[in-house]
């Protein structure tokens, strides 16, 4: 089925010449496929979230293969391009904002040192944020301008949460830390893709070794077995909630497309096949969380 490609955006009715932080417009589109953006540069931020599909983003540092969950920030100044999938081409919001105060916001938030990329997990507030930034600009009232900032504050406290370390650690351990954490939302955020641990290593902008390193040093285990076992627990509560569903269908539907490899793991890991797991549920109804397991 053809991807039907749709482009919308608002600017901002409310000018304000000297305002130290304006948002200057916000938008989304379904691209099609391979659509490519650049290389240009921009005199503004601009942020995108990927509401789905898949795309690639390219900074002067780093190439970055990103998902639905994901963010990147542009910043002005810089040489940047970015294309969606050929298979899966990308739905994403934006906003782009300016000022003397813009800056200084994007770090605080721990977009700084080259950071451009943002993995949020599942339940981000930014895409519904962009959007109400949209509405209030579409409204044309006096009090858009007003909305519109008290949205990009709270995207970028969200961003501040997910990119800064909220133990208070400083230095290299501090940065581990936020790494991992990263890890940790993009996995959470991709793992019913056929998502593998050279792609978050790409995304992410470090080498697979080291990203594996931090990973078991700070959770035990490795991100292949951390993955593995998300996506069994996924399927877990699909096989409780979704009675309807064929094991193939699970299994699809937590990224992994081979059946047999799929029930192989999961009988490895839960001491019993996912048909033999779904029997059980239903032959014990009124069974507590503990006896689901």
């Amino acid at each position: 089925m053809a991807v039907q490609e749709s482009y919308s955006v608002a600017s901002n009715p409310v000018y304000h010449e000297q305002s130290p932080l304006r948002v200057l417009f916000a938008g989304e589109s379904q691209t099609k496929p391979q659509h490519v953006v650049g290389p240009k540069i921009y005199d503004y931020y601009l942020l995108h979230y990927v509401e789905s599909g898949r795309g690639q983003f390219r900074s002067e540092q780093h190439t970055y293969e990103l998902g639905a969950g994901s963010c990147f920030l542009i910043h002005p100044g810089r040489l940047v391009s970015y294309a969606s999938d050929a298979k899966d081409p990308w739905r994403y919001r934006w906003t782009a904002f300016s000022g003397s105060a813009a800056k200084a916001l994007v770090e605080s938030a721990g977009f700084a040192g080259g950071q451009s990329v943002l993995a949020t997990g599942g339940e981000s507030f930014i895409p519904e944020a962009i959007r109400r930034i949209s509405q209030a600009f579409y409204g044309k009232k006096e009090s858009a301008d007003m909305a519109a900032l008290g949205h990009l504050y709270l995207i970028f406290a969200e961003a501040k949460d997910l990119l800064t370390d909220e133990t208070g650690l400083t230095g290299t351990e501090s940065q581990v830390r936020r790494t991992v954490k990263q890890m940790i939302h993009y996995l959470s955020a991709q793992y019913a893709h056929p998502v593998s641990i050279e792609q978050m290593s790409e995304s992410l902008g470090y080498n697979r070794a080291y990203l594996s390193r931090i990973f078991k040093k700070e959770t035990g285990m490795s991100p292949v077995t951390y993955l593995l076992k998300l996506r069994i627990d996924k399927s877990r509560q699909l096989l409780r909630e979704r009675p309807e569903l064929s094991i193939e269908q699970i299994a699809a539907s937590v990224g992994l497309t081979d059946a047999l490899y799929f029930s192989r793991q999961f009988k490895r890991l839960c001491g019993y096949s996912p048909s033999h797991y779904r029997d059980r549920i239903a032959a014990s109804p009124g069974a507590g969380p503990e006896s689901r397991r």
